[in-house]
C-alpha cells in the first residue's frame, strides 16, 4: 500500500490561480490514465447507479445505493444529492464495487422537508460549503473513533446552514442548502469559470481571503477534473460571504504556505477504519488541521483536509464566517497508525 506520506511527498505545487478572494494552488503528480472506476455523476448519467431512500418511510442518516454497472463507483465526501424526501450530503468517500448495494451514511441539508419530491436522488453538481463540510468531517471522525459509526452531528449541520443563510440574507422555506447556492449562483459560477483545471493537475490547495483553507487530492487527473467544479462551488460560497465590496482582493499566500500545509497533512497521525466499500477510510485530526481520505487499490484514491476555524479568520471559538464551534466531546483513545 502506498503511504499517505510518500504520496504527498511526490506532489509538485504549481503557481496559484486566483479569482477575487479565492486562490487555487494546483497539485501535480497523479495518474494520467483511467482510474478504473467511475464517478457518481457518470454512473447516474449512464443509468448504472441508483440512489434512493432506504425504505418508503425513509431514514435521515442513511440512503440506499445500488451499483449495477461493470465498474466501481466513487462517491465523494460532501457531494450533494437532491430529491426523494429531503436533500442530503455524503458523510465520507466510498468506492462501491461493481454490482454491489450498500447503505451510505449521509447528513440532511434540507431541514424543513420530509416528503417525496422524486422517487430517487440525483447529484446536484455541488458539495457542502467549505466551512460546514470542515465541521462535518471533524464530527464524523470523532464518531468513527468513539463509536465506529460514520455519523455527523446533524444538529450542527442544520445550524451551519441556518447561520450562513442568515449572514447571506437568503430565505428558504425548507432550510435547503440548495437555496443558498441558487440564490448566489451568478457569483458562484464566476469562480467556477475563472478557476479551471490545468493539464496534469490531480489536486489543489485552496486559500480564502489570503489564508490557506484546505486541500483536495485525487489519485487520477481525470477524477480531479470532474470533481473540481463541485469543489470550487463549495469554496466559492464561503468566498462570497466574506468578499468585501469595493476593496482590493487579498493577496494569495505564497507557495511556501501551500507547501507547509501539505507538510502538516503529511505529518498528521492517521487512523484507519473499515470502509463501506473498497479499501480503508483514513482519518486525521491534529491541532488546527482535520481531514479524511480513502486508501484503496494500493493508492490514495481521495484525500481532503481543512484548516480548522481558529486557524483561519474568525479567531478561537468561531468559524471562518463567525459560526460557533462545537467543543470536542471526550472520547476513548484510538490506536494510531502513523504514515
Amino acid at each position: 500500500m502506498e503511504s499517505l506520506s510518500s504520496f504527498l511527498k511526490s506532489l509538485t505545487v504549481g503557481e496559484a490561480i486566483a479569482h477575487r478572494n479565492l486562490a487555487v494552488f494546483p497539485l501535480f503528480g497523479g495518474l494520467e490514465g483511467p482510474p478504473g472506476y467511475v464517478t457518481l455523476d457518470g454512473a447516474v448519467a449512464a443509468g448504472t447507479a441508483r440512489v434512493t431512500e432506504v425504505s418508503a418511510g425513509g431514514h435521515v442518516p442513511e440512503l440506499s445505493f445500488v451499483n449495477s454497472g461493470p465498474e466501481a463507483v466513487l462517491l465523494l465526501d460532501g457531494e450533494e444529492l437532491v430529491g426523494a424526501k429531503q436533500n442530503r450530503v455524503l458523510n465520507l468517500t466510498i468506492l462501491v464495487p461493481a454490482g454491489a448495494s450498500v447503505k451510505i451514511p449521509v447528513s440532511c441539508v434540507e431541514q424543513g422537508r420530509w416528503s417525496y419530491r422524486s422517487e430517487g436522488f440525483t447529484p446536484s453538481g455541488r458539495a457542502f460549503f467549505r466551512a460546514g463540510r470542515a465541521q462535518k468531517v471533524q464530527r464524523v471522525t470523532e464518531n468513527l473513533r468513539a463509536q465506529g459509526a460514520p455519523r455527523s452531528d446533524q444538529g450542527q449541520v442544520w445550524e451551519d446552514i441556518a447561520g450562513k443563510m442568515e449572514r447571506m440574507a437568503v430565505a428558504s422555506h425548507t432550510g435547503a442548502m440548495s437555496d443558498l447556492f441558487e440564490a448566489r449562483a451568478h457569483g458562484v459560477e464566476e469562480y467556477v469559470r475563472a478557476l479551471r483545471p490545468q493539464p496534469g493537475q490531480c489536486g489543489a490547495v485552496f486559500a480564502l481571503d489570503g489564508k490557506v483553507a484546505g486541500l483536495e487530492l485525487f489519485d487520477a487527473t481525470s477524477t480531479f477534473e470532474q470533481a473540481l467544479p463541485k469543489l470550487i462551488r463549495s469554496y466559492a460560497l464561503d468566498a462570497l460571504e466574506t468578499l468585501a465590496p469595493r476593496k482590493r482582493a487579498p493577496k494569495a499566500p505564497a507557495g511556501a504556505e501551500a507547501a507547509a500545509f501539505l507538510t502538516g497533512v503529511r505529518e498528521a497521525q492517521v487512523t484507519l477504519h473499515a470502509s463501506l466499500g473498497e479499501g480503508r477510510d483514513a482519518r486525521f485530526s491534529q491541532g488546527h488541521l482535520s481531514g479524511a481520505g480513502l486508501i484503496a487499490r494500493d493508492r490514495v484514491v481521495h484525500l481532503l483536509a481543512f484548516a480548522m476555524p481558529s486557524s483561519v479568520e474568525g479567531g478561537p471559538g468561531r468559524g471562518a464566517t463567525g459560526t460557533r464551534i462545537h467543543r470536542r466531546r471526550p472520547r476513548p483513545e484510538d490506536p494510531t497508525i502513523v504514515y
